[in-house]
């Protein structure tokens, strides 16, 4: 009978659900610890990035980050499986980009503050298309604001983020809105578009 293949099942698991990562027990660091070594190395050799201590980036994340448009990535950082980020992208300490997520930075960049959490399916754009009725819209000038974040921001399912909006610290985005403008300290907002609906201080 051929041999179960745990560790392999135990890649798969880590990639899909990151925290796990961090508390793993000192017989799976073993293996688990030079795996991420160097899939981070690879992506170093390979990419404009900077990746802090303790990372965790799943093998099927796609990150992509030429000269000029570099990702930054503070300590203990997780990137979960099918997240695709193309820079500028700059991540403080701790933040987590859940399965599915999708991080473009335009010109002008994507800055997301410390302990942020972003749940799956996420949408993150810090660019747009011109819109003008004379000529088709792929042929069009692209234009850049930047999309800052910041920190201990909750961002729930599959939201939207348009670029030029500004997040305060300790936000909550609601599943599946649609943030298209600035959102206060502390705020939690839903809808589509999104609109304010609480304050976490009242909790």
């Amino acid at each position: 009978m051929a041999e179960i293949d745990y560790q392999t099942q135990h890649k798969k698991r880590l990639s899909w659900m990151p925290w796990l990562y961090f508390s793993l027990k000192p017989k799976h660091r073993q293996w688990a610890k030079p795996w991420q070594d160097e899939i981070q190395q690879q992506l170093r050799l390979l990419e404009t990035i900077q990746i802090g201590e303790q990372c965790f980036i799943a093998p099927q994340a796609q990150l992509f980050a030429e000269p000029g448009r570099d990702i930054k990535m503070g300590n203990q950082c997780m990137i979960s499986a099918d997240v695709f980020m193309h820079g500028p992208i700059t991540l403080g300490n701790e933040v987590a980009i859940n399965h599915g997520c999708s991080l473009d930075g335009g010109r002008h960049g994507i800055h997301i503050g410390h302990q942020t959490r972003i749940a799956n399916n996420v949408t993150i754009y810090a660019f747009n298309h011109g819109m003008s009725p004379t000529q088709p819209i792929y042929q069009q000038a692209a234009t850049s604001k930047g999309i800052i974040i910041g920190e201990d921001v909750w961002i729930g399912a599959q939201a939207g983020i348009v670029d030029g909006v500004t997040i305060g610290n300790h936000a909550v985005i609601g599943m599946g809105c649609i943030v298209t403008k600035d959102v206060a300290e502390y705020a939690i907002v839903a809808g589509n578009p999104a609109r304010v609906i609480g304050d976490r201080r009242d909790k």
